[in-house]
């Protein structure tokens, strides 16, 4: 590799440490400083602030939702007990449907906790209007001829069924002051997907003109909403007329629009965390008119975001009656689920509800392989190790020769040295008789860049991975690691649990000892294994400067690498630690010295000289 080469290389290396390092050592203490400065409040016992009236959907006219009095923030069960519910019970929900206004706003997912520990709290997904974080889902009528159409108010009466469960639906009826007879039929299935059936008869004696709407508002950002922006959460939808394609719209930039359009035949569209979402699905022949939209509420102070779409106006004459069925998906976003019911529904690119960035096209299949790999030995972590051999075997033609051209480049580094001393005052000299010398002994030094270079793209990935994919959220490994989303709990600050002690919690200095110094186990072994695998790599033509950066980079990637999740560290240390194997052969094979081999020959003249 020339000189100009290796500054390009070395420029983008720092330009991209400089970025990580920002992130990691500003942003991140920034954010975990507003979390501590602003925490959000407990389900239960806590007040704060004023709950906000009910928006209506785009196009809604009177009477979609109505709208309910401003009343102080109450806890989640004193909301819930404000209304009479029916119990919502399945394999992976539990929570209730709201009969006064026949909506969901209340549900919990049975399978994830809000910590690693099975003991801690489910994770809350809807809650009702009037707690803290308000978050539900409504459908319903507009229409401007029809007089009390059930709204956010309206009591709604059980025709049939008791608890909602699969294979167990729940019929509630309500009948308008005009005569108007409305049905609602939810069922629900094993996992987190609801069909709701509206119905409505005219027994009257005139005609009216209805449109089906769906609503998923949230009151107020959700709590820990991260701002690294490597995850979308915000609006979420496939929509178009021709060509549906994924509709985002991030919490910020939606409020900044306030308000965003689609007209649309059949897809979805809905509201997403990190690793949540709740979002409807119309028929997939239904033309409708869709919309997101951002509203302030004066008496709480809140942001109203939500999501909706109003379907096709149907006109019924004396007589007749109606329905229309739109599936709600209220869950955790696992890809194997997403992905049966985008093929059982037909909804387009439901999978891609999960946020697989920018380079898709490489962190789909590589999740898709971790996850054939987990089907088969139960554990992620395995998956992972299994997944970095499998990434080594196929890059490795390309990868060798690289690896091979950096041992070449060790074998001729003498000559080249030789060459530099003879020539070091006439560059043009040096660098004729380096290319003679390149050419004679089949060497690129540019090749031996082509790994490094192809680790950004799997880093970026794999990054997005261990980010946005529910399954590895609370995963575990082996030993202490409990979540391969989250950073390695140990830390050498008290000898990685020896002494009885948490240093993020000490006065003063707990941000950054918990913070940038919180160096575990596998961050160490990570550095370790970076810094044997450079001290194999020949640094021929390297000025002493950047001889000194390209040192000092495994202590930096230490600790910019201890503030990632830990499933990344483990699959980069698997890596490191085939790159080392990979470079001893090669350098046995050349007959190169190598620091494996010098240390164990001058361990066992230490042991011979004791002896």
């Amino acid at each position: 590799m020339n000189e100009d080469t290796r500054n390009l290389v070395t420029f983008g290396v720092i330009a991209a440490l400089l970025i990580l390092a920002y992130q990691t050592f500003v942003v991140g203490p920034q954010e975990r400083k507003a979390l501590l400065l602003h925490p959000a409040a407990a389900s239960a016992g806590k007040t704060a602030g004023v709950a906000p009236t009910t928006a209506k959907p785009a196009n809604a006219g009177a009477g979609a939702l109505g709208a309910t009095a401003a009343r102080p923030s109450l806890s989640r069960q004193a909301a819930l007990a404000l209304s009479p519910r029916v119990t919502i019970d399945t394999p992976s929900l539990i929570g209730s449907v709201n009969l006064r206004g026949g909506r969901l706003d209340d549900l919990s997912l049975k399978g994830y906790h809000d910590e690693v520990s099975n003991t801690s709290p489910l994770v809350d997904l809807l809650r009702p209007e009037g707690a803290q974080d308000a978050y539900f889902a409504q459908t319903g009528w507009v229409g401007a001829n029809a007089a009390g159409l059930p709204n956010a108010q309206s009591l709604w009466t059980v025709k049939a069924g008791g608890d909602l469960a699969p294979g167990h639906p729940l019929v509630l009826t309500y009948t308008a002051a005009d005569g108007l007879v409305f049905t609602r039929t939810l069922a629900v299935d094993d996992k987190f997907m609801f069909t709701i059936t509206d119905a409505v008869a005219n027994p009257t004696g005139q005609a009216v003109t209805l449109a089906p709407y769906v609503s998923v508002q949230r009151d107020g950002l959700p709590e820990g909403l991260g701002k690294s922006g490597i995850v979308h959460e915000g609006a979420i939808g496939v929509l178009g007329e021709d060509s549906p394609r994924l509709r985002l719209s991030a919490y910020k930039a939606w409020k900044k629009k306030g308000e965003l359009d689609w007209s649309s035949k059949g897809g979805w569209l809905g509201v997403t965390d990190k690793y949540w979402m709740t979002a409807f699905a119309p028929s997939q022949t239904a033309p409708i008119a869709a919309q997101a939209r951002v509203t302030s509420d004066p008496a709480s102070g809140l942001d109203i975001y939500q999501t909706s779409y109003v379907g096709q106006a149907i006109t019924l004459a004396p007589g007749q009656e109606t329905q229309v069925q739109n599936h709600l998906f209220a869950g955790a976003k696992t890809v194997p689920v997403l992905k049966g019911y985008s093929k059982a529904l037909h909804i387009p690119r439901f999978d891609d509800a999960v946020d697989w960035g920018w380079l898709w096209f490489l962190t789909k299949p590589i999740f898709s392989l971790v996850e054939f790999f987990y089907t088969h030995t139960g554990n992620f972590g395995v998956a992972i190790l299994l997944l970095t051999v499998v990434i080594r075997v196929v890059t490795f033609p390309l990868a060798n020769r690289g690896y091979e051209m950096g041992v070449k480049m060790r074998r001729i580094q003498p000559e080249l040295q030789a060459l530099q001393k003879r020539h070091k005052d006439d560059p043009q000299a040096l660098q004729k008789d380096m290319m003679a010398l390149y050419q004679r002994e089949k060497v690129n030094p540019v090749s031996g860049c082509v790994p490094t270079l192809f680790t950004i793209p799997l880093f970026y990935s794999l990054t997005k991975i261990f980010t946005v994919t529910i399954e590895m959220r609370h995963a575990p490994f082996f030993g202490w690691i409990h979540d391969l989303s989250a950073r390695d709990p140990t830390t050498i600050l008290n000898l990685f649990g020896l002494i009885p002690w948490d240093p993020s919690l000490t006065p003063l200095i707990g941000g950054v000892l918990g913070g940038m110094l919180h160096i575990g186990v596998w961050p160490l072994a990570y550095g370790l294994a970076i810094w044997l695998s450079q001290s194999m790599t020949p640094m021929t033509g390297v000025d002493p400067a950047q001889q000194a950066v390209m040192k000092f980079m495994p202590i930096l990637f230490t600790f910019i690498m201890a503030q990632y999740s830990v499933g990344l560290l483990i699959y980069w240390t698997w890596s490191s630690l085939i790159t080392i194997l990979q470079q001893y052969v090669l350098m046995r094979r050349f007959k190169v010295d190598n620091p494996i081999d010098d240390f164990f020959h001058r361990f066992g003249a230490a042991r011979a000289k004791a002896g």
